[in-house]
C-alpha cells in the first residue's frame, strides 16, 4: 500500500464488509476489488518465485521502492489469476525504466493511459484478447492485468486523483488498458520481433497514451486513401503530438489490415506514408494558436509532423476481422517526456 497507508489488508470477515473496509481505506480505483488474503497473496508470489520483501524496481522520481508483496496484493485485488503475475511483474519493471519516466505521464494534467501491449506465446496461453473488442470489456486477463498496474500506481506510489494524479479529465483507459497484438492476422513481423526479441519470447510494451481515436474508412481498396484518413486523425489541430512530436501507436484491425496485405505494403512503407501525411503547416498551427508567433511568408509551405521520425510511429495489428475500423493512440508528452519500453516476460522454470 502507499507510504501513508501502511495498514495490512483487513482480517477475513464477510466479503461485503471487507470490500467496504477497503473502500474506506482508499485502496480501490472506484470499483469493488477482490479482498486480499494471505494464501492468495502467497500464490501470486509463488507464481513468480519471489518473496514478499524482494525488490521489483524503484521509481527514482518518487524515491519509492516497489516490493513483490505490493505487486502481489494489488494483482489479487484487481482480480488476476496467479498465472498472470509474470505479465504484471514485467509491466511493473517497465514502469521503473528511466526511459518511461513514470513521474511525467502519471502526474500530468494530460491524463495518460498506461497501455500494455502483450506479444508472444503467453498472449494466447493466458487468453489475452487481440481480436474483437480488443480495447474493451469481456476478457479477464486484459481487464485485470491492466487494472493491477493502475491499483499499484495508486496504492504503492500514491498516484491518486487530486494528489499526484493531476489529470484534467482522465480517460476510461485509466482503469485498465491491456491487449495483445494479433500476430497471426498481421502481414508484418510482430512488435516484439521488430524490437529485437525472438518470436518465441513473450514481452509487454508500455506506452503512455492519450485517448483512443477511432478511424473509419468503408470504401478504400488501396492503402493510400485509408492511410490518408489515419494521418488526418493523427494530425488534428488539438493533438498533443502535433506540438509534442512524441511517439504514436497505430493499430490496424482486420479489414484494413487486409487492404495493406493485398497491396504488399511493408511496415516501413506504412510508417513513411503516415509520417509524410500526418502533418500541419506552420500557418495552420499559428492560426489555431498551437504555436506562437505571427504568420510569416512561407509558413503555408513549411510543415510540422506529429512525430520526429517515421520510426516513432509504432504500427501493429489488433481487433476484429469485421468492420472497416482502425485506431490511433496519441502519446503523452514529448520525446524526452516518456518513451515506450518493451520488457521480456520471464516465466519461472
Amino acid at each position: 500500500m502507499s507510504t501513508q497507508q501502511n495498514a495490512r489488508p483487513p482480517a477475513p470477515q464477510e466479503p461485503a464488509d471487507v470490500i467496504e473496509a477497503i473502500y474506506e481505506r482508499g485502496w480501490t480505483d472506484g470499483l469493488p476489488v477482490v479482498p486480499p488474503h494471505a494464501a492468495g497473496v502467497q500464490a501470486m508470489l509463488d507464481a513468480v518465485r519471489l518473496k514478499a520483501a524482494d525488490e521489483v524496481g524503484t521509481i527514482e522520481a518518487r524515491h519509492t521502492r516497489i516490493t513483490a508483496d505490493k505487486v502481489a496484493i494489488n494483482a489479487m485485488m484487481a482480480g488476476c489469476r496467479p498465472e498472470y503475475m509474470p505479465v504484471v511483474l514485467a509491466a511493473v519493471k517497465g514502469l521503473c525504466q528511466p526511459a518511461f519516466n513514470y513521474h511525467g505521464p502519471a502526474t500530468s494534467t494530460g491524463g495518460s493511459n498506461i497501455v500494455l501491449i502483450v506479444n508472444g506465446p503467453i498472449a494466447p496461453e493466458l487468453n489475452i484478447n487481440a481480436r474483437d473488442n480488443a480495447f474493451g470489456p469481456g476478457w479477464r486477463a486484459n481487464a485485470t492485468i491492466g487494472r493491477a498496474i493502475r491499483l499499484l500506481m495508486m496504492n504503492a506510489l500514491n498516484t491518486r486523483p487530486g494528489v499526484l494524479d493531476r489529470s484534467a479529465l482522465g480517460t476510461p483507459g485509466k482503469y485498465t488498458f491491456c491487449f495483445a497484438e494479433h500476430e497471426a492476422g498481421s502481414p508484418w513481423e510482430p512488435l516484439h520481433v521488430e524490437r529485437g526479441f525472438r518470436p518465441e519470447q513473450s514481452t509487454v510494451t508500455l506506452f503512455a497514451a492519450e485517448a483512443v481515436i477511432q478511424v473509419q474508412n468503408d470504401l478504400s481498396k488501396t492503402p493510400e486513401p485509408l492511410l490518408i484518413c489515419m494521418a488526418d486523425a493523427m494530425a488534428n489541430l488539438g493533438s498533443r503530438n502535433i506540438t509534442g512530436q512524441s511517439e504514436y501507436v497505430v493499430v490496424f484491425a482486420g479489414m484494413h489490415t487486409q487492404v495493406l496485405r493485398a497491396a504488399g505494403w511493408s511496415k516501413r512503407q506504412v510508417k513513411r506514408f503516415l509520417y509524410d501525411h500526418a502533418r500541419r503547416s506552420l500557418g495552420e498551427l499559428k492560426r489555431a494558436e498551437r504555436i506562437a508567433g505571427p504568420i510569416e511568408p512561407g509558413d503555408e509551405q513549411r510543415f510540422q509532423h506529429v512525430t520526429r521520425t517515421p520510426e516513432d510511429i509504432i504500427v501493429l495489428c489488433a481487433g476484429g476481422a469485421v468492420g472497416q475500423k482502425s485506431a490511433c493512440l496519441p502519446a503523452w508528452g514529448s520525446p524526452e517526456g516518456s518513451r515506450t519500453v518493451t520488457m521480456p516476460i520471464e516465466l519461472p522454470s
